[in-house]
């Protein structure tokens, strides 16, 4: 089975967080933040993770530090549970619709961390969830699972809707990446390392 489990405690945030890739989308999540446990449920339901997320962060202060942390645990988590990545597919990109929204997000399972975020035109809040920390959580997720990122929002108008296709697309774009293909044999790279 390819899962991890991830304890970060900080004097800013405590994380348990739990992963299955080869899961069936079953998400128990609470970060204390309404729209973030919204939008990381879409992805697990959509990438068919299994994700347990409990975070206890300085929400006295912002919402940045939990939403950073909980991305840079969840890219730790998947970067363990991905292992050698001996017969995956490596690559996806995923394009979704979200009412007038959409979204293309594009994955590279390539051990070298690198995030494209070309995300613009966001309301400055959804609720009192702060959208400028989408982008910090790929960030943190990036950095800390080694993967290539690229996410890229064509057009929309509602906020809420254009974040919600990123994270649907980001879910299904790593599910793709991360599966198993039987016609691959070792890593897929010329390099024979990822």
């Amino acid at each position: 089975m390819r899962q991890a489990k991830i304890s970060r405690n900080t004097k800013e945030t405590e994380i348990e967080l739990e992963l299955n890739i080869d899961g069936t989308g079953k998400a128990s999540i609470d970060t204390g933040i309404g729209f973030f446990d919204h939008m990381l449920t879409l992805l697990a339901k959509h990438g068919l993770f299994d994700l347990t997320v409990k975070c206890r962060g300085d929400l006295e202060v912002d919402q940045h530090h939990s939403v950073e942390d909980v991305g840079i645990a969840l890219g730790q988590a998947f970067h363990q549970a991905i292992g050698n990545k001996e017969g995956i597919n490596r690559y996806a990109s995923v394009t979704i619709p979200m009412d007038e929204s959409l979204s293309t997000v594009t994955v590279d399972i390539s051990g070298r961390p690198y995030l494209v975020y070309r995300v613009e035109g966001l309301k400055d809040k959804v609720g009192n969830f702060d959208t400028e920390l989408v982008e910090e959580f790929f960030q943190g997720f990036t950095n800390n699972a080694k993967i290539n990122l690229h996410i890229q929002l064509a057009y929309g108008r509602n906020t809420h809707h254009c974040i919600e296709s990123i994270f649907k697309g980001f879910g299904r774009a790593l599910d793709q990446a991360s599966l198993l293909n039987p016609r691959i044999q070792g890593v897929p790279s010329t390099k024979g390392l990822l």
